[in-house]
């Protein structure tokens, strides 16, 4: 059974820090990239980093460069979005999703919120 398990979210305040975890199973988790996607009330998901099989971190959101980082632990088959200098327009839902070809799998989300 293939699952995605996102965890690490919570209330922050700004300019705090969170790490996010996303644990795999059910899949070859190092064949896989993986992505960090975040959905914020009201608008469309939007895919915010990725790391690549090899460890290649990538991020796509300008406001997030900078200060969101990918990982992964193979061994662990577990993927991280390091957040720091969180601002309140972070806030959202985030979702990790694994690809690979024409395979892709969903985690369930976790909320930030980032208030004072």
């Amino acid at each position: 059974q293939v699952m995605l398990v996102e965890s690490g979210g919570g209330l922050v305040q700004p300019g705090g820090s969170l790490k996010l975890s996303c644990a795999a199973s059910g899949f070859t988790f190092s064949n896989y990239a993986m992505r960090w996607y975040r959905q914020a009330p009201g608008k469309e998901r939007e895919l915010v980093a990725l790391i690549t099989t090899p460890g290649i971190s990538i991020t796509y959101v300008d406001s997030v460069k900078g200060r969101f980082t990918a990982s992964r632990d193979n061994a662990k088959n577990t993927a991280y979005l390091q957040m720091n200098s969180l601002k309140p327009e972070d806030t959202a839902v985030y979702y990790c999703k694994a690809i690979s070809g024409v395979n892709a799998y969903w985690g369930q989300g976790t909320q930030v919120t980032v208030s004072s």
